[in-house]
């Protein structure tokens, strides 16, 4: 679990493209230093899962003796060339789904590493399952701000409110804006401040480029729960199961 709070801006090192998935490595700037094998770290929203085994690569990565699995398409530095990266392996459905698929050596990305169960909780509950690609529409910056718009998947809509929470590239922000219901296409605005778009990949964001959303995981629920129609009673669920073990045992 992650918090939307940013902690890193990292920098894609190398793009190693398969025939249906990617090996992705990024200089965390000693982020991951202590991130081992299956550690968790959110990239743009995306939580993905280390590979690295305490060497500079992965298994069957390419390195300077051997450039890589045959058949691969690779791009930008070498794997060898970051000390301590963060190195993970993205199948083709985050590639088609997220923004990673869009990547490319030399772009920065957002960077948190899951929260700590003693660690202070500053932002809001984000799980690092993105919901869905949208694109920067607009952005309107002022002196000490800028507002930006961000077009999403029309079926995100119902979960967004004005003054609700949200994750965009793995960012925790409040909605200042959002679309009417009878609006064709779907969009929501945030406003930030310079802190955020010093410290996140917002600053660089221009009209065009995606965005990774994730709703809250509370109004996910809470619609799930809804479209029910009621209440599950799950005292009921619960003594109906007994109810069978029971007769099993007696038949």
């Amino acid at each position: 679990m992650f918090t939307g709070i940013i902690e890193e801006l990292g920098t894609v090192a190398a793009i190693d493209h398969l025939d249906d998935s990617a090996v992705i490595t990024i200089d965390a700037e000693g982020l991951v230093d202590d991130l081992g094998l299956g550690g968790s770290l959110a990239v743009n929203g995306v939580c993905l899962t280390s590979v690295r085994t305490g060497d500079a690569s992965p298994p069957g990565s390419a390195t300077a003796e051997s450039p890589g699995t045959s058949g691969a398409e690779s791009s930008g530095s070498l794997t060898a060339e970051v000390p301590c990266p963060f190195i993970a392996e993205v199948m083709g459905e985050t590639l088609r789904l997220t923004g990673l698929g869009a990547l490319r050596p030399g772009d920065r990305v957002n960077l948190e590493r899951c929260t700590p169960a003693a660690g202070r909780f500053d932002g809001h509950v984000v799980q690092g399952h993105v919901d869905g690609c949208g694109e920067l529409l607009s952005r309107d910056d002022y002196g000490q701000w800028s507002t930006l718009r961000i077009g999403i998947p029309y079926s995100l809509a119902p979960y967004t409110a004005i003054k609700g929470s949200i994750a965009l590239n793995g960012v925790s922000l409040t909605l200042t804006a959002v679309s009417e219901p009878t609006e064709a296409s779907a969009w929501v605005e945030v406003g930030l401040i310079p802190a955020t778009l010093t410290h996140t990949t917002f600053g660089d964001l221009a009209p065009g480029n995606p965005v990774n959303v994730e709703v809250d995981v509370l109004a996910k629920y809470t619609a799930r729960l809804l479209s029910f129609g009621t209440t599950p009673d799950t005292t009921t669920v619960f003594n109906s199961t007994n109810a069978t073990r029971q007769g099993a045992d007696h038949g």
